[in-house]
């Protein structure tokens, strides 16, 4: 079925939209001709044509967001256009659709969050029958929001000035599903999630991130209504994060902060609904005592951990389990038992049910195709199972499902083909194109590799890296990231560098992301030491970052849960998991992560790689063939005359 929209225009030959005297030309003031780009439109219009699926590598600075919306928009479907982040999807909304417009005047279009994101009105209501905040800055705060609430047109939380992250009070009025009561709750039809769903249902472009979508597309195999209307087409920008992703959403996930926020809703709801239930507060006061002995049995310390052991587990902590489980059982019991009772009860009841399945499964289920682990962040305990392999998921419920799939990413393709990605999302039939970046790698960029230092695995190469990072910093007058591919490897080198440069330096960890990069682009000569979140979406164009260094080749670490069952279904099966999935992933992490120097046709910059096995073992023929063709060098020498020529 092909959902039509009513954004469509009289076709004008794409040359004539995207040309160097064409429409963008006249229009876009910081345009420049792309071949490139026109040559991406012209696919992505054949491919929505026709209701195939694409797969395009768009080099950084091809223009593909305008590439893939103007052919999409003029196809007359209804397009998803999901991104790696919300911060993406707030780009393509506020600055790239406003623009659009201009050649679309009609084009509807819906910006679509997770329902996290959005204000509950009821519960908003609700706060006030209850004795619930804490402190004269949680009493600020609803007051704020309660004026906030009666001019919104949105409900989204980003238009509340100073509203922390981690806000407590948020947490109670948001519109997740958990507490939902649909149509039956009082505000149904002033709801935020409501509006928005109706906004969606009447627009031509709906932007989401990739964890909505795939919240959706997972829903769908539930009794659960989809979060998304019909649509013909979806566009996966970024997609290179679409597995892990998937990953997460086709798993289950069963946590200590679930267990409490029952109990927390449960007697909030009581207190509203003026309903006296000493059975049911008893059973809450049950599940909070069971939760957390059963919790506590997980040892100390953040990290994931496989948790293929469960039976043994169970063997000496059978009652323990059993407990919670039966605490949960009693929860809904009691829950169905008050007379009268409101929805906002039999929801309660509902999510008792939920959460005690999804115990039983991760605890008993013996299916080979899940990966079961365990994880604590900070006062969180997650125990999870998920599926090792998602290709067959996502062919049958994505590619198998959607008129047209679009794949694309400046980070896609392993030694100039598509294989892994194909491999690992299920793709079959599908047309593929890679666009080389119009920057010139060659004059712009050096990559930099010291053969000096000893193997990363080495004990020494802490101590040794620290030492060729301040010499390279120097060189470069700071002005970079010194990337890592663990925190404590980033910590050790982090207190060896500080003590031997003048530069300000910042690290990971020290204050939120987006304060840590205002702070960056606004400090000359800094330096900031990172881990994985930094490799990618990060865009800090000019002089003020002039080198990315990484420490090591970003292997995924072979201990991982979710890793170490790849590796071991794919050598089970015969394969060898090295070679295709190991090095094709670090081979992309490593692109994001040198992705973040050459951001437009004038910057300058120098990429380290002070990890020598990319030149000595033969498999780093796979990483070069697959990075643009940048200067080389082996020698400090050679990085100082390359600097010299443009500082």
């Amino acid at each position: 079925m092909v959902v039509k929209n009513r954004a469509t225009t009289e076709k004008l030959p794409l040359e004539r939209i995207f040309g160097s005297s064409g429409w963008l030309a006249r229009h876009h003031p910081g345009f420049e001709y792309r071949p490139g780009q026109l040559e991406m439109a012209e696919a992505i219009e054949s491919a929505a044509e026709n209701g195939q699926h694409l797969i395009v590598e768009a080099g950084t600075g091809t223009g593909k967001t305008l590439a893939y919306l103007v052919p999409l928009i003029r196809s007359g479907q209804r397009v998803v256009i999901s991104t790696g982040t919300k911060n993406l999807q707030e780009q393509l909304y506020y600055k790239d659709i406003p623009f659009i417009r201009k050649l679309f005047p009609n084009l509807r279009a819906t910006l679509m969050k997770g329902r996290q994101n959005y204000l509950c009105r009821q519960k908003l209501y609700d706060i006030e029958k209850q004795p619930v905040l804490n402190g004269l800055e949680e009493v600020d705060l609803y007051h704020q929001l309660r004026e906030w609430e009666s001019q919104t047109e949105t409900g989204d939380r980003t238009e509340v000035a100073g509203l922390p992250d981690t806000s407590e009070l948020w947490s109670r009025v948001d519109a997740r599903r958990e507490a939902c009561t649909g149509q039956k709750c009082p505000q149904f039809e002033r709801c935020f999630i409501t509006w928005m769903h109706q906004r969606a249902a009447e627009s031509d472009l709906i932007i989401v991130n990739h964890h909505l979508f795939f919240a959706d597309l997972a829903l769908k195999q539930s009794d659960y209504a989809s979060l998304l209307p019909d649509y013909s087409a979806v566009v996966f920008d970024e997609a290179h994060e679409i597995e892990d992703v998937a990953t997460q959403y086709f798993g289950t996930k069963v946590s200590n902060y679930q267990m409490e926020e029952l109990a927390r809703d449960t007697e909030a709801t009581l207190k509203v609904q003026s309903i006296e239930s000493g059975e049911v507060l008893s059973a809450v006061r049950e599940l909070r005592r069971r939760s957390e002995l059963f919790f506590e049995l997980f040892p100390a310390g953040d990290g994931r951990t496989n948790f293929d052991n469960r039976e043994s587990f169970l063997d000496v902590r059978r009652g323990t389990y059993s407990a919670l489980v039966n605490s949960l059982a009693r929860l809904e019991s009691e829950l169905l038992k008050v007379k009268d009772r409101p929805e906002e009860i039999n929801n309660l009841a509902r999510r008792a049910a939920e959460i005690r399945q999804s115990l039983e499964l991760i605890m008993e289920s013996r299916d080979r195709s899940l990966v079961y682990w365990w994880e604590r962040r900070g006062r969180g305990v997650f125990i999870e199972a998920s599926p090792i392999d998602v290709s067959p998921i996502l062919r049958e419920r994505l590619f198998g499902q959607v008129r047209t799939v679009i794949l694309t990413s400046a980070t896609l393709a392993v030694g100039g083909n598509f294989e892994f990605l194909k491999r690992r999302l299920g793709v079959e039939t599908v047309r593929e194109k890679i666009l080389e970046s119009h920057f010139d790698f060659g004059r712009q960029a050096i990559l930099y590799t010291p053969l000096h230092l000893p193997d990363p695995r080495d004990v020494e190469f802490a101590s040794r890296a620290a030492g060729e990072i301040v010499s390279l910093l120097k060189v470069t007058e700071g002005r970079a990231f010194v990337l890592f591919t663990s925190y404590q490897q980033m910590r050790a080198v982090y207190e060896l560098v500080r003590r031997r440069l003048r530069y300000p330096l910042m690290m990971q960890g020290s204050a939120p992301r987006t304060a840590l990069l205002d702070k960056f682009r606004a400090t000359p000569h800094a330096v900031l030491f990172a881990t994985s979140s930094f490799w990618q979406g990060v865009d800090v164009q000019g002089q003020q970052l002039s080198a990315v260094i990484v420490d090591r080749l970003p292997f995924a670490v072979p201990s991982d849960p979710v890793v170490a069952a790849r590796i071991r279904q794919i050598n089970e099966e015969g394969g060898n998991a090295f070679v295709e999935y190991q090095i094709p992933e670090a081979v992309i992490a490593l692109k994001q992560g040198f992705g973040r120097l050459i951001r437009s046709e004038t910057d300058r910059g120098v990429l380290g790689i002070l990890d020598h096995r990319i030149v000595r073992k033969q498999y780093g023929k796979i990483f070069f063939d697959s990075l643009p063709s940048y200067r080389r060098a082996a020698r400090l020498e050679e990085v100082s005359d390359f600097v010299q020529e443009w500082s």
